[in-house]
């Protein structure tokens, strides 16, 4: 509020208490005993009780006003979102079959001492589809195909690239089946080592046919060393997964290619053979969201009154999701009324109602008396006594569902042949609904702006309304006519030595798309507006410290990775400024205030390329871009002794 409310009687008990005896004593003089045993001292201190209560009533009605103007405005409190995760359904065992699991299928933690296990479920269903090898092909960079299927049935080795490899040369892998959202085990068998790659970080990428082309699978696990030696490799296959034609066979197609190797990377001599192959589903992944659906919940009977408000038992309701409905039973059925925002356009046979997602207050159409004494309905009205309920929606929802990467690991629904499951990454997106205090600093704002962005933090304003679950945002105004909006995700992680991975930082699509669209909306005409992640500058620390604490190397790497965090580093703790450069002496002071370190012997700052892992030369100061911001790049602590 710009003008503070007046506090309109600032006594408290005591001193309405002194404040009676005092009267005492110059009204009955010939009372002499104000101990508290007295009887009329009790009546007194019962009194001032009372006036207390009043006073601090009477203080609250300039608030009370204030909400109520809130209120007439049509400031409502934002409900809470729901996090969301990735999760992954593990079979007991490779199956003949398709397993399915519903949409709702319920997963949760570990319930313990200090809380109760929080709740996901399943957003959309999820077929678990078996497949198999079905076709071996080999293709050189040059893009030469040869199928060597038989060969493989016959036993013999073939070679998973040419003679000599070069990057580009490829091992197609043909499934029975397209397995979208399956996480599916190449079994491989060689005899032949690859020669001249480190099996840490072999030159190769996985990759998966999709509609859109060759998407990369993420490796859950590879055994093999880069195809070195027999094992297993993991692979999280894309949503989009689809059979294809290629060398002339149609399959659901994965294949294994040689990439170019980074700088100081070794690349094959020799290419590395397989003998024996094979390919399973093993599991499914899917989204899950912080959320529990309700169905069937009676609202009560309609008065055929306009105006009537009715509330949903469980609160709040969620956004996002399908669209929630209100049911009103007639002779023929039930008829659906559409939740809107208002009823300002709504005409007097319109089957409308609004949703306070907050509260599940559940408002039907009213009438209002026009200048002319006319009443004038804003929709239609259900009869008197018919049934009213709502079908579906969902509630649940915030912080809580933020839970840490591992951290879903109980399977609360039973279904056949899935053994466990786990979030690989941490849940995200959970917000607590808005209170009013935070509704109280919003909405002067808001009236500012008037639905329409302008400056820089009209865009931010608006983003941050458009998606609560967002860490930061910063708009920046670019030429005329251009506004740059970057989002960086809330990002959940769990103890121990966890870091923040580099794409764990980039927001999901669905996000960017959501703050988009509402910023489009307001914009101004002619402004274009871009909406994307922060550039993220990598910076390597390299530090030699003297110390006889034998926990000094991980105290001064926790540090660091404190320190130099986009979400929650920086000086004040709040997240990394954007634009801020990383000074020498900022980091070599981070380093010296830790409790155990005699001195700094000497820092070295790295500029990184997080995707690369490709190191500039050392620096005393590593300059970030206004849109920037900085990302912990594989710091290097040596601790000396004294």
């Amino acid at each position: 509020m710009a003008l503070p409310a007046p506090n309109l009687d600032d006594r408290r008990f005591q001193q309405l208490v002194d404040e009676a005896k005092r009267y005492v004593q110059q009204r009955s003089p010939e009372w002499t005993d104000h101990n508290v045993s007295d009887p009329g001292v009790t009546l007194i201190e019962t009194f001032a009780h009372m006036v207390d209560q009043t006073i601090y009533r009477l203080n609250r009605v300039p608030e009370r006003h204030y909400l109520a103007f809130l209120d007439l405005l049509g400031i409502r409190l934002f409900p809470p979102t729901a996090a969301r995760a990735e999760v992954v359904f593990w079979l007991s065992a490779a199956r003949q079959e398709t397993v399915t699991l519903a949409a709702g299928t319920e997963v949760a933690t570990q319930q313990t001492e200090a809380g109760d296990a929080v709740v996901f479920a399943t957003v959309e269903e999820l077929p678990v589809v078996p497949c198999a090898l079905d076709r071996l092909v080999t293709s050189s960079a040059s893009g030469e195909h040869t199928d060597r299927t038989n060969d493989l049935a016959a036993g013999h080795d073939v070679p998973c690239f040419q003679a000599r490899p070069a990057p580009g040369d490829v091992l197609l892998f043909g499934l029975t089946d397209a397995v979208p959202r399956c996480v599916v085990a190449v079994r491989l068998d060689s005899r032949v080592e690859g020669i001249g790659v480190d099996p840490r970080q072999p030159p190769l990428v996985w990759e998966a046919w999709t509609a859109d082309g060759w998407q990369v699978c993420e490796a859950f696990e590879d055994t093999t060393g880069g195809l070195n030696r027999p094992g297993e490799v993991v692979l999280r296959i894309p949503a989009g997964h689809v059979e294809s034609v290629s060398a002339g066979v149609r399959a659901g197609w994965l294949r294994c290619r040689a990439v170019e190797p980074a700088e100081g990377q070794p690349f094959y001599s020799e290419s590395p053979t397989v003998r024996v192959a094979e390919v399973d589903t093993i599991g499914g992944w899917t989204a899950v969201e912080h959320a529990e659906t309700i169905v069937d919940t009676g609202l009560g009977l309609a008065t055929g009154v306009p105006g009537q408000r009715l509330r949903l038992a469980r609160v709040p309701v969620l956004p996002g999701g399908p669209p929630v409905v209100v049911e009103v039973s007639t002779t023929d059925g039930w008829a659906e009324w559409t939740v809107v925002e208002h009823f300002g356009t709504s005409g007097p046979d319109d089957r409308h109602v609004t949703l306070d997602a907050t509260t599940g207050e559940v408002e039907f159409p009213p009438s209002v008396r026009e200048a002319d004494g006319s009443m004038r309905a804003y929709g239609a009205v259900p009869t008197k006594g018919a049934h009213v309920r709502v079908p579906r929606y969902r509630t649940g929802g915030g912080r809580a569902g933020n839970v840490a990467r591992g951290a879903i690991s109980v399977l609360r629904s039973s279904v056949p042949y899935v053994a466990s499951v786990e979030n690989r990454e941490g849940a995200q997106g959970g917000v607590d609904g808005e209170t009013v205090a935070e509704a109280k600093v919003r909405a002067p704002h808001q009236l500012r702006v008037q639905e329409r962005a302008v400056t820089a933090e009209d865009y931010e304003h608006f983003a941050r309304l458009a998606a609560p679950s967002a860490a930061r945002i910063r708009c920046m105004p670019e030429e005329a006519g251009a506004a740059r909006v970057v989002v960086v995700p809330n990002v959940a992680v769990g103890g121990g030595d966890e870091r923040l991975r580099f794409e764990q930082l980039i927001p999901p699509d669905e996000l960017l798309a959501t703050i988009a669209a509402r910023l489009d909306e307001r914009r101004l005409i002619g402004t274009r507006v871009s909406v994307e992640p922060p550039f993220y500058q990598g910076v390597t620390v390299v530090a030699r410290i003297r110390s006889s604490d034998p926990d000094a190397e991980r105290d001064a790497l926790d540090a660091l990775y404190h320190y130099l965090d986009p979400l929650r580093g920086g000086d004040d703790g709040r997240g990394w400024p954007f634009g801020k450069s990383v000074h020498y002496g900022a980091v070599f002071a981070v380093l010296q205030r830790l409790p155990g370190v005699d001195s700094v012997e000497g820092v070295r700052l790295f500029p990184a390329d997080p995707i690369t892992g490709r190191r500039g030369t050392a620096t005393e100061r590593v300059e970030l871009e206004p849109n920037a911001l900085v990302f912990s790049h594989q710091h290097q602590v040596a601790v000396e002794q004294p």
